[in-house]
């Protein structure tokens, strides 16, 4: 069984990615909802994938269901069309599109094609994430979730990290002994000093 190791880009962003496996037997249901779990979108909306060429152009549809528009040819639906069944060259591209109202576009593109030998994960698997992805809707899951994060790893608050209360170059010396040593309150220091 070969495992088919993909880089999802986002469409405004080359550096913002997400490396992602599936087993070349499973659909393009479970390519959509991988996708939609690298970069914490909900599943609410509309979807397709097309099978692309080396210039990102859009070729044959794959989508979530058929839709009220016209189609070029009649689509294939996700939940019926293995992942393996439309891989045609070795760097197989896709566009995948989600919810039509935001146009949300990915780049899908084939790096890999390895066999199924070692089960570390459970397929399909998110294996790497590079950037800060989009947030779905606006700044407030920007704002929100990924500043608390900051936050929680870097402690921005006063004293922290030897700035402030706690932490300044009296640290070590008894409350007497720094107050002895900042007594002579009437030294002045230079601007090269400060």
């Amino acid at each position: 069984m070969a495992i088919l190791k993909f880089r999802v880009y986002f469409e405004e962003d080359d550096s913002v990615y997400r490396d992602i496996a599936v087993k070349h037997s499973q659909t393009f249901l479970q390519l959509h909802e991988i996708i939609l779990k690298a970069f914490e979108f909900d599943s609410k909306h509309q979807a397709t994938f097309y099978r692309s060429n080396d210039h990102w152009q859009r070729g044959r549809e794959i989508t979530l269901e058929k839709y009220d528009k016209a189609y070029k040819a009649e689509p294939l639906l996700m939940a019926a069309t293995l992942v393996g069944t439309e891989i045609k060259i070795p760097n197989q591209k896709f566009i995948y599109v989600y919810d039509f109202g935001k146009n949300w576009s990915f780049l899908v593109e084939l790096i890999s094609v390895s066999k199924d030998g070692e089960n570390k994960y459970s397929y399909p698997a998110v294996l790497k994430t590079e950037g800060i992805g989009p947030s779905q809707y606006g700044t407030k899951g920007l704002v929100g979730d990924k500043l608390a994060e900051v936050e929680e790893k870097y402690d921005l608050t006063k004293g922290a990290e030897g700035f402030g209360e706690e932490g300044g170059e009296d640290e070590g010396l008894s409350q007497e002994e720094a107050g002895e040593s900042s007594e002579g309150g009437d030294e002045e220091f230079s601007e090269d000093e400060i």
